[in-house]
């Protein structure tokens, strides 16, 4: 139970905000149970009505959750800072922590700002960029997807967020992936939605998990179609037809795909609710993989009412992304060498893959996925072996950033990292292992 003196107030917003001050600054852990609302009501001397509506603002914002009999306890990483940024990495360290594309597969910027127009856009013009829209719709049209309704966003999270907003009020279930990226385990409960983890192997969301977290009703699944962070999962075609099956079992439920790194993934397009067989779907193109991180731009495809929501509340509040931002993406993309860059970095970033994945595999240790360029490597122990690691040289991020109830194990970022490189690390790592006796082979 938590302490007397971590609870406070005399009204409802009072209390509610000093239980929240205390799940942030780690006075009260994922599932510790509250006091009940007549021993708060008692010990703060207000009333029991006071307490229950504290109790349902801190619901709504999916900080807590009510278990019957168990009581009201706090969700599971109700938290953000379970997810901070990694720390810096010195000097003299490789650093595979970062998430990052390899810079110098991206396509250059500097021919891109010579060419743009010069244009300055102003109040009342069109949101989206002509160019860029037709660019998206062309993308989503060669891989089968729909490309009706369409909206620019500020990047993938952008977009997953002003879906989600679309549809969902606070209190309300999102499906996530476990393990699963940082930024969607942190966007859920800030947008006052609870999550339930389903748990993602090589082919990404395992069918019977998601059937079992459908019947709680959840409103919304975030899903990622390939190069799925942290895993490296990518949907097949089965796949991708067996979950179909399933969310046609519970068609209500808002299907968001994020294929947030596109044709760079190494791995064939294949979608759930592209096609738009479904009421509430959308599908989220990002080009910050492809371009650049800093070229914070996505584009939306949906059901009507999903996109037209979306734009109106974006409209009521940035207005529309930046047209520059647009205008130097279109005209990259409308380059006639980016094609072949794009697809030089899809290579690499395949061959640097294997690489690793058979370095690793020399020393019994089993890397799953075959998209994108993260790996997730199992541990035994996540926290002391990446502290081994940086110890030895090179940095990498400790699963807990990206998973709920899934196993340990390590992000490693090898966009960058050569075959020669990927033998070092699978040695280091390697020995490791076996120098702890967590029984990996000699």
């Amino acid at each position: 139970m938590v302490e007397e003196a971590a609870l406070s107030g005399g009204t409802a917003a009072e209390i509610a905000v000093s239980v929240e001050g205390a799940i942030s600054g780690g006075r009260l852990a994922a599932g510790e149970r509250l006091p009940t609302v007549r021993e708060l009501a008692a010990r703060l001397e207000v009333s029991p009505a006071t307490v229950n509506a504290a109790y349902r603002t801190l619901r709504n914002r999916g900080l807590v959750t009510g278990a019957g009999r168990a009581g009201t306890r706090v969700v599971e990483h109700s938290a953000p800072a379970a997810r901070r940024l990694a720390a810096p990495v010195g000097p003299g360290v490789r650093n595979l922590a970062d998430g990052n594309p390899d810079p110098s597969l991206l396509p250059p910027l500097r021919p891109a700002f010579a060419r743009m127009s010069g244009k300055h856009w102003l109040y009342g013009e069109s949101g989206a960029a002509p160019a860029l829209l037709d660019w998206f719709s062309r993308d989503f049209a060669a891989d089968g997807l729909t490309a009706q309704y369409l909206a620019i966003t500020g990047g993938a999270m952008d977009g997953a967020e002003r879906v989600l907003q679309a549809h969902l009020r606070p209190g309300d279930a999102v499906v996530v992936e476990d393990p699963g990226y940082g930024g969607v385990l942190d966007l859920v409960p800030a947008l006052g939605l609870r999550p339930i983890a389903v748990p993602v192997d090589a082919d990404g969301l395992m069918p019977d998990q998601l059937e079992r977290a459908l019947e709680q009703r959840p409103e919304a699944c975030i899903l990622t179609p390939r190069a799925q962070n942290p895993t490296g999962a990518a949907l097949t075609g089965q796949r991708a037809a067996d979950l179909r099956e399933v969310f046609r079992r519970h068609e209500n439920v808002l299907v968001i795909e994020d294929d947030h790194a596109g044709v760079i993934s190494g791995a064939a397009a294949e979608t759930i609710a592209g096609t738009g067989d479904f009421p509430r779907w959308a599908v989220i193109r990002s080009l910050t993989k492809t371009l650049g991180p800093d070229l914070r731009l996505s584009c939306v495809s949906g059901d009507q009412l999903t996109v037209d929501r979306l734009i109106r509340r974006q409209q009521a509040g940035a207005g529309w992304v930046s047209h520059l931002l647009q205008e130097l993406a279109a005209t990259i993309l409308a380059d006639s060498a980016t094609p072949s860059l794009l697809a030089a970095a899809r290579d690499a970033y395949g061959e640097r893959r294997q690489a690793l994945v058979d370095a690793l595999g020399g020393h019994g240790i089993t890397v799953t996925g075959r998209s994108g360029f993260n790996a997730w490597v199992p541990t035994p122990s996540e926290g002391a072996v990446a502290q081994a690691l940086l110890a030895r040289g090179w940095a990498v991020r400790a699963g807990e950033s990206f998973r709920t109830s899934s196993p340990p194990g390590l992000r490693v970022t090898f966009a960058s990292l050569l075959p020669s490189e990927a033998v070092q690390f699978a040695e280091t790592l390697g020995s490791i292992l076996r120098g702890d006796g967590w029984g990996y082979p000699a």
